[in-house]
């Protein structure tokens, strides 16, 4: 087996999948990918509605993809990152192109 298809037998394409059918998730991990941000700072930086940046937030915490990194409870000032396994896909993801 080469090494390139290891590889790709490693990569999460469900994952991967899920990300690039929304420009929404790609603009959230893409701006994640450089620092932690609020659901208002990823929206400015990205030129996108609030209220779709906090769905996207939503739907990739879901599914591991980010984590908040303050406490559940605060409505104000929540802090959003990357999780490992979505640094992993976000790499795969401008590798390949694909946003």
């Amino acid at each position: 087996m080469s090494s390139a298809s290891a590889m790709a037998e490693d990569v999460p394409w469900d994952d991967v999948g899920f990300v690039i059918s929304s420009r929404y998730r790609v603009d959230v991990l893409e701006r994640l990918d450089e620092s932690p941000a609020t659901p208002t700072q990823i929206a400015s930086d990205s030129g996108r509605p609030v209220a779709h940046v906090s769905r996207a937030l939503q739907e990739l915490k879901d599914r591991s993809l980010v984590e908040l990194l303050v406490p559940e409870d605060r409505k104000k000032g929540r802090v959003y990152g990357l999780t490992d396994e979505a640094a992993g896909i976000w790499q795969v993801i401008e590798n390949k192109q694909m946003a």
